[in-house]
């Protein structure tokens, strides 16, 4: 378990280059693509403007929903980049990358909160799903507590400016080299 866990950054850069390699993007496929890699964005960005890592345990925004909200938000940008991409090559490699990956990259993170929170986070646990979020959250509505500071803190700005770096790649591969 631990050496897979440590592959997963080593495999995600090699998945990114498969994908620009493989890719069969068209017109249509960046624009749906795009799309459904919009609310992925948001939800990334809602979650870490959220959460203060190791200093407090988040139960606030999307973690009243949710307890991996990061991880949701990468199944849903990675569905996109799949769409977007147009290859089944990309879908069996996000396939085998989310499911080799996440289920221990997730039970690395319970036992941190376990470890950081551990009365907090068995309560937690209690009332809020693992992945697929609830419709009705059993946790109350905090006040705001959305923050720009702490989305900046949390380096969020990276999934961004990879995911525009990706889609800009996708528009030029569709441009120049193109598809039947």
């Amino acid at each position: 378990m631990d050496v897979i866990y440590r592959w997963r950054v080593r495999f995600g850069l090699l998945s990114v280059l498969l994908t620009v390699i493989f890719a069969r993007p068209t017109f249509w496929s960046i624009t749906a693509g795009f799309l459904i890699c919009i609310p992925g964005l948001l939800l990334r960005c809602w979650a870490c403007g959220n959460i203060k890592k190791e200093k407090k345990l988040a139960v606030c925004g999307p973690y009243r929903y949710t307890r991996n909200p990061l991880y949701l938000g990468n199944l849903v940008l990675g569905i996109g980049i799949v769409i977007g991409a147009r290859s089944w090559w990309i879908l069996g490699i996000f396939i085998i990358n989310f499911l080799l990956f996440y289920p221990i990259i997730i039970q690395r993170e319970k036992i941190r909160m376990k470890d950081f929170f551990p009365e907090e986070y068995q309560e937690f646990k209690k009332k809020v799903p693992l992945f697929f979020p609830t419709l009705k959250p059993s946790l109350p509505r905090c006040k705001k507590t959305f923050s720009w500071i702490q989305y900046k803190q949390n380096n969020e700005i990276r999934a961004l400016t990879g995911t525009l770096i990706f889609w800009a790649v996708m528009i030029i591969k569709a441009l120049f080299i193109p598809w039947p």
